[in-house]
């Protein structure tokens, strides 16, 4: 079941200089820690001058969609979803 939720989160980062790429690794969300296990779609988008990065993740066989606001660093948990139909 999918849920639509919009609330703050905190999100650990992993960044390999390498191939200059950057990934969620963990998010902590109502006091449990979830470990990323899958990065799937990562996008961009802006609202007037702010951009926003989008990524959906695996963690706990639980899929996430996770935004980040790059005016103020802000993490934001938008969608939840347990994979199973609603």
């Amino acid at each position: 079941m999918i849920q639509k939720i919009k609330a703050p989160i905190s999100v650990s980062l992993l960044f390999n200089h390498q191939i200059r790429k950057v990934a969620p690794a963990s998010l902590a969300w109502e006091g449990k820690v979830y470990k990323v296990t899958k990065i799937g779609l990562h996008h961009t988008y802006r609202s007037g001058r702010t951009l926003f990065h989008v990524f959906s993740v695996v963690a706990d066989d639980n899929f996430f969609r996770l935004v980040l606001n790059t005016e103020n660093l802000f993490w934001t948990l938008e969608e939840i979803s347990d994979g199973l139909p609603n």
